[in-house]
């Protein structure tokens, strides 16, 4: 396919007005390696201008009423509807994304904004407490509200390019708090898009910034006094460097899984089973299993162990692969042929050591069949980690307590989904497992942008979600009244 972006060169944007620096980075697709555009890098300068500009529209910013923040995150939520295709296909090409799911990613990022203009009007109202429950405080009252902590750096990875940083600047702005947004630089173009759609409200000058940073440069950034906040989706490893860097600073971090679907002896009707396989089947590949939530464990009772497996195998053998850019792809390439190696070695490691490959298993540059693998020894990397690709591991337990127990035995906690139709075992579920959300009668993969989203153990600190992201920006400072006719 020949190169239609030759010579373009797309522009970061400091403190809300398009800028180019010195040198670009060029973005590829992973599906056939072509150039898909070159972005132009920030110097030093450039990042220290959008940092003191940040710092010095806080107080303004945060004054703003709520109605003219409400307003921009209207007006980005109806542009990005507007443009939804482009987009989706924008995503498709730096990301290698199939086009059936890069069209959602855009769908979810619609909502995302949407519910920040929303909780943009209604959060921050106040809450009065009487204080003259005892006798030194007669006549006073505490009013409490949230104030922003200060300028956000949002981190963003390149598995949902847009949607993720969506995650990160809608609710800085609808608390009226800067932003930084630093994308991945595998994948800035969608996040540049955001860019493009807030130079065309009327938020303060200075009040967000996005900056295609290279990695190797963001240490300088995180350390930076003036951003005292930082939210980062990525590696478990790099968010806990980030972390212990920076002790005295709040760092909400969403970091990696390998989600369980436990799959219980009550849930054995034909239907059942097929919903279960069909359901596991699609998200154990989706985006190329490269979703902290894609399914990576399946954990089956005994008694619907060998029926169900078949079931799950002829699921993922009907995952479409090829073209993301074809309607009827279910499953790309990875990031990089680099991430497929590792998929690949990975599983190599797991048949070697005794594993059952059942279907996949094979590679071919940056793709890796969907693949499926029964009996996989505890003690290799397979079962340790996050795969972060199209790979899922069965195991077969003998009642509920090996089952909750297996999910336990990771050190990750995002998210677990429980196929049960028993209500007690549902909440049974939600007491013992160990993660941040439990999905029951479905997947681990499933998340609506509204509601809190976030991990226990090394699956990371602190909540997403839009109004629980807010709160993550923010807090509380009550004040007292005193000398008050109550």
């Amino acid at each position: 396919m020949p190169d239609t972006n030759e010579a373009v060169t797309h522009a970061f944007w400091l403190a809300g007005r398009k800028a180019t620096g010195e040198s670009t980075l060029e973005v590829t697709s992973p599906w056939d390696g072509r150039r898909v555009g070159v972005v132009s890098v920030p110097t030093d300068a450039q990042i220290e201008e959008a940092v003191a500009a940040a710092d010095a529209v806080r107080e303004e910013f945060a004054a703003t009423p709520a109605h003219v923040r409400a307003a921009a995150l209207d007006h980005v939520s109806r542009r990005l509807a507007e443009r939804g295709e482009e987009i989706a296909r924008l995503i498709s090409d730096e990301n290698g994304k199939p086009i059936k799911w890069a069209r959602g990613e855009v769908g979810r990022a619609v909502s995302v904004f949407r519910f920040a203009a929303e909780e943009a009007r209604r959060f921050n109202s106040g809450e009065a407490q009487r204080l003259d429950t005892d006798a030194g405080g007669t006549g006073r009252l505490a009013l409490t509200r949230r104030f922003p902590r200060g300028t956000v750096l949002g981190i963003s990875p390149f598995n949902f390019p847009l949607n993720l940083s969506a995650h990160k600047v809608a609710p800085a702005l609808a608390v009226g708090t800067p932003i930084i947004l630093k994308p991945a630089p595998a994948t800035p173009l969608s996040a540049l898009i955001l860019g493009e759609l807030l130079a065309e409200t009327e938020l303060p000058a200075g009040s967000w910034s996005v900056l295609t940073v290279p990695n190797d440069r963001m240490p300088a950034l995180v350390q930076d006094e003036r951003l005292p906040v930082i939210s980062f989706t990525g590696s478990e490893k790099v968010g806990y460097t980030i972390k212990e860097s920076v002790p005295l600073k709040h760092c909400t971090l969403e970091l990696g899984g390998n989600g369980a679907a436990v799959v219980l002896s009550d849930y054995a009707s034909d239907a059942d089973l097929d919903w279960a396989a069909t359901r596991i089947g699609t998200f154990s590949n989706y985006q190329g299993g490269q979703s902290c939530i894609s399914v990576q464990r399946v954990i089956a009772d005994a008694s619907v162990y060998e029926e169900l497996v078949p079931k799950i195998v002829a699921a993922v053998e009907g995952q479409v692969t090829g073209d993301p850019n074809d309607d009827a792809t279910d499953v790309g390439p990875l990031i990089s042929e680099d991430a497929a190696k590792r998929v690949e070695s990975w599983v190599d490691e797991a048949v070697r050591a005794g594993a059952k490959l059942l279907t996949g298993g094979k590679r071919e540059g940056s793709n890796y069949a969907p693949t499926v693998l029964a009996d996989v020894p505890a003690d290799v990397t397979l079962s340790c980690e996050e795969i972060f690709g199209p790979v899922l591991t069965l195991h077969k337990v003998t009642d509920e307590d090996e089952a909750f127990a297996a999910v336990n035995d990771s050190k990750y906690g995002l998210q677990a989904g429980v196929f049960t139709r028993e209500v007690r075992t549902a909440f049974r579920a939600h007491r013992a497992l160990e993660v941040g959300g439990v999905i029951i009668g479905d997947v681990p993969s499933y998340r609506a942008d509204q509601m809190p989203y976030g991990g226990a153990k090394k699956s990371g600190v602190g909540r997403e979600g839009v109004r629980y992201a807010m709160e993550d920006y923010t807090y509380e400072r009550v004040m007292v009244l005193t000398g008050l006719d109550l």
